[in-house]
């Protein structure tokens, strides 16, 4: 048996997306903008939209060949910290303001980033 295996990163982001704005518990709030629904991979990332809580940024949604990567704006500690439990790989990015960096390399991950963006939406909150 052939199990099928989400692995291109456009489709990728785009489940995500259907997660985060599907989701009426935690991120209830949280909303796709910017979105570019004709964007094409790039071995870089190419912006594919971002997430935002009212006019906050939470991340920004790249698409690569093979994976989508999330790059969490907002609370990065808490990010990575619920992304690594989560099993998914993590690495900060060394900007100002810093940022974690989520890679998502199957369509079967997505479910597990939504960990982080909800860390991300109770640090807002607890703040």
């Amino acid at each position: 048996m052939v199990a099928d295996r989400t692995a291109d990163g456009v489709r990728i982001a785009q489940l995500l997306a259907s997660e985060v704005v599907g989701d009426g518990d935690r991120l209830a709030d949280a909303d796709v903008s910017d979105a570019d629904p004709d964007v094409e991979p790039t071995t870089e990332g190419a912006l594919a939209y971002r997430v935002r809580v009212g006019d906050d940024p939470l991340a920004a949604v790249f698409v690569q060949p093979e994976r989508a990567r999330v790059e969490f704006l907002a609370n990065p500690d808490a990010a990575a910290a619920a992304a690594a439990e989560a099993g998914l790989r993590v690495r900060p990015k060394a900007v100002r303001p810093p940022r974690t960096v989520v890679f998502v390399a199957d369509g079967a991950e997505v479910k597990r980033v939504l960990p982080a963006f909800e860390a991300v939406v109770e640090e807002d909150e607890a703040t």
